[in-house]
């Protein structure tokens, strides 16, 4: 093999699964392998394509499907023979039962532990981004040391998850449509539901001190999305499918086209970024990678589970276990 691989596979919703792949970026080139990444497991195009390379404009030109086949040591060993398969497959296929195990993704990443893995192919997945896993390799390696965190996700988010030209298109169509200065809300309110008074009253809050500010909403809720439009005035929103009975979006399923649903978030996601404040929740990574995007500070960002325990202490347990 001319050099050595390291596939990123790709599990979740977006901010996850782009948050996740840039902590698997960092940790290639921390490794010295080249690497691809692997989005075929039905979410954001047809089940078997990979949607990376049709949403992002990206470097990474070698196509994941060539490694199928390829017979050579992987690490973890359990992707020998398997490296066409999906994390959901895998976890079917090896254990069932650890779908909500926040460790299940040890026995199908290659241990972030160690620099200097042999195997030729070794296999990068997690949920969410395990920056706090790899913290002590980036404070011994130059390119990164002293580097904030957000900082280093900034540069490869640029790098490696700039939307295809006709994303930006609308993103940049949407944006000229809206007056500035623009107050950012997203409320993630499905199978996961952030609380909802809390980002009214932190609203109403940001609407008088910026009482001419327009509201650029971002929703999974069709509800929700109804009921901030009748409740505040000069709110936007991009028009898109939004499931009746409050079901989540992204599912293999869905009568709706996948990829178009994915070029929708990924919209939302890069309008949020342009806001000059945020109202969002960190239990939701969609909206903090918006934040990264946008280079936000603290005085910008609102986020109503700061000081929630359960939320900070999980957040904090992903980040290292």
């Amino acid at each position: 093999m001319a050099s050595r691989i390291l596939l990123i596979k790709g599990k979740g919703g977006l901010g996850n699964r782009i948050l996740s792949a840039v902590c698997g970026l960092v940790f290639a080139d921390l490794t010295g392998r080249r690497a691809i990444i692997d989005w075929r497991d039905g979410s954001y195009a047809p089940i078997g394509t990979n949607a990376y390379p049709l949403l992002f404009d990206t470097p990474l030109k070698q196509p994941c499907e060539a490694f199928d086949a390829v017979e050579a040591p992987v690490s973890p060993a359990l992707w020998a023979g398997h490296l066409g398969l999906t994390p959901q497959t895998m976890i079917d296929k090896f254990m069932p039962k650890s779908h909500s195990n926040p460790l299940a993704y040890r026995k199908l990443c290659t241990d972030l532990s160690r620099l200097d893995t042999p195997e030729d192919i070794a296999v990068f997945w997690s949920y969410l981004p395990k920056f706090g896993r790899i913290s002590r390799h980036l404070r011994h390696t130059p390119r990164f040391a002293g580097k904030p965190e957000s900082t280093i996700i900034k540069d490869y988010l640029d790098r490696f998850f700039m939307p295809n030209s006709h994303i930006l298109g609308r993103v940049n169509a949407v944006a000229g449509q809206i007056e500035q200065p623009c107050i950012g809300v997203h409320i993630r309110y499905t199978d996961r539901k952030i609380p909802l008074e809390p980002i009214k009253t932190r609203l109403r809050r940001r609407l008088r001190a910026m009482p001419n500010a327009a509201i650029f909403l971002a929703t999974d809720n069709a509800d929700v999305q109804q009921q901030i439009s009748g409740e505040f005035a000069n709110v936007h929103h991009i028009q898109k499918y939004l499931p009746a009975d409050g079901s989540r979006l992204h599912v293999p399923t869905s009568h709706q086209s996948s990829l178009a649903e994915a070029e929708n978030a990924l919209i939302d996601m890069w309008l949020l970024s342009r806001c000059a404040h945020l109202i969002y929740s960190r239990h939701s990574t969609f909206s903090v990678t918006s934040s990264y995007l946008g280079q936000m500070s603290p005085t910008q960002l609102d986020d109503v589970d700061k000081y929630a325990p359960a939320v900070v202490a999980k957040r904090w347990i992903q980040a290292y276990a």
